[in-house]
């Protein structure tokens, strides 16, 4: 699934717009973390911990807009975003979403094209051994 934040892909062209897909997690803050977090925020720098949940929660809310989009036909998502809010004192939100699209990589000679697009369309050529 190429996923990007641009309205558009360099060297596609977008056939079919299948509309918003979302993941979407609320997570509880896990109290040794917060206290571990809590003592190191006093001597500044990063919190791993925080870090690494913020990471996990990301990579979850990816994985099931993919697969929202992948259920409704999509080889792409467009206009990719993230947003974060915090829910009461422990709980945190986050939520990916974007626009779910079927994009065609554009062939050698179209408008347009990119290396990338006629690579994938097997029209590159191919490098002697």
């Amino acid at each position: 699934m190429l996923i990007v934040t641009s309205n558009k892909i360099p060297g596609h062209r977008i056939d079919a717009v299948f509309g918003e897909v979302m993941g979407l997690t609320v997570r509880s803050r896990d109290i040794g973390a917060q206290v571990m977090a809590g003592f190191r925020s006093l001597g500044g720098g990063e919190l791993p911990e925080m870090t690494r949940a913020l990471y996990e929660s990301r990579q979850q809310v990816m994985a099931r807009m993919v697969t929202e989009a992948e259920q409704r036909g999509a080889n792409a998502i467009v206009a990719m975003r993230f947003d974060t809010s915090e829910l009461g004192t422990n709980w945190t939100e986050v939520c990916a979403y974007g626009t779910a699209v079927f994009a065609i990589p554009l062939a050698e000679g179209e408008d347009g094209a990119t290396g990338q697009s006629i690579y994938l369309t097997g029209q590159g050529k191919q490098q002697p051994a």
